[in-house]
């Protein structure tokens, strides 16, 4: 058994904590909230004997050896260093941080600490994915990359109402490109690594966060076509296109089919097996590493991690958003 603790205690978290459940080998003994009330609360609903209110004394605690970290975006990087700085392993939400300079720290503090550090992105740690992974070379020499995550927000009611929720609030670390366009762009670095060069495109709302957007990647001998939105809905599945054949994924956040179409008008069908919940998988993988003692996952990688930061810095630069967390 692997002993967790929790920073953070809303849905995802009530997610993963079913989904970790799943492995046997997941053992919930602490929680950090900044607040008693939220901590008891959630303390009560999982048997979860120790309760902290003070991040340091939940760092350096003998009570548990990992920690799932899903607090807001902002709160990411000084959170997970201090775990690591109290040998914690830990598996940190998507998006890892707000900018390539927390993540670089972050990257440092599991190197200086000896312990295992990854982020939760789990698109790229379910079966779907590695059939996408195993499969690329029958497309041919592949030309183009598209991924479309588009969702509506129910926050964004509230939001034209005149209430400015997590969501769409900068001090937060948020917006579309972080909430949603990572789901494009992770699997794509995951891939075919960090682009060339990219142009980048966004509305931006009053709030001072991107409300939708859109990112042109240019490598050597491809390009990719990203779009994501909390504005407006898509239901377009993702592609990669060869020139022997394309590959058709859906949805590209948590691919649930996965075919190739070839030229002739054939289909392969390639999707796998998932009978688990999404987030078992991240959990299953993470619980794995920690047992066989290794430090860095091969596809949720530090350096896919830093990349996918980095471009999404370099378009934020483009779109003109930026958070409180670049001043500091």
């Amino acid at each position: 058994m692997v002993r967790f603790g929790i920073i953070g205690t809303n849905w995802i978290t009530d997610r993963f904590v079913q989904a970790a459940g799943e492995t046997g080998e997941f053992e919930l003994t602490a929680v950090y909230s900044r607040t008693e009330q939220r901590g008891n609360e959630f303390g009560e609903k999982y048997g979860i004997p120790f309760r902290y209110t003070d991040l340091e004394q939940f760092a350096s605690s003998s009570e548990f050896d990992a920690v799932y970290i899903a607090s807001p975006t902002y709160m990411h990087a000084r959170q997970a260093i201090a775990c690591m700085d109290g040998g914690k392993h830990v598996l940190c939400e998507k998006p890892i941080a707000s900018n390539a300079k927390e993540a670089r720290a972050m990257i440092e503090a599991a190197k200086r600490n000896d312990v295992l550090f990854m982020e939760a992105m789990m698109t790229t740690q379910l079966p779907n994915f590695e059939a996408v992974r195993e499969h690329l070379g029958e497309l041919g020499t592949i030309r183009r990359y598209f991924a479309s995550y588009c969702q509506y927000s129910s926050r964004y009611d509230a939001y034209k109402q005149g209430e400015v929720l997590n969501a769409f609030d900068p001090r937060f670390s948020n917006g579309a490109l972080m909430d949603l366009g990572v789901y494009c762009l992770y699997p794509l670095v995951a891939l075919f690594g960090k682009p060339d060069r990219i142009q980048a495109n966004a509305h931006m709302l009053a709030s001072g966060v991107d409300g939708e957007g859109s990112i042109l990647l240019a490598y050597e001998e491809m390009d990719a076509v990203v779009m994501y939105s909390k504005i407006s809905s898509s239901y377009a599945p993702a592609e990669i296109q060869g020139e022997l054949a394309t590959m058709v994924i859906h949805p590209i956040n948590s691919p649930e089919s996965v075919e190739i179409r070839y030229r002739d008008g054939s289909v392969k069908k390639l999707t796998r097996p998932q009978d688990h919940s999404f987030m078992y998988y991240e959990a299953r993988n993470f619980i794995d590493l920690l047992k066989r003692g290794e430090r860095e996952d091969a596809t949720n990688s530090w350096s896919n991690s830093l990349y996918t930061m980095e471009v999404m810095e370099e378009a934020r630069r483009q779109i003109g958003l930026v958070f409180p967390a670049d001043m500091e």
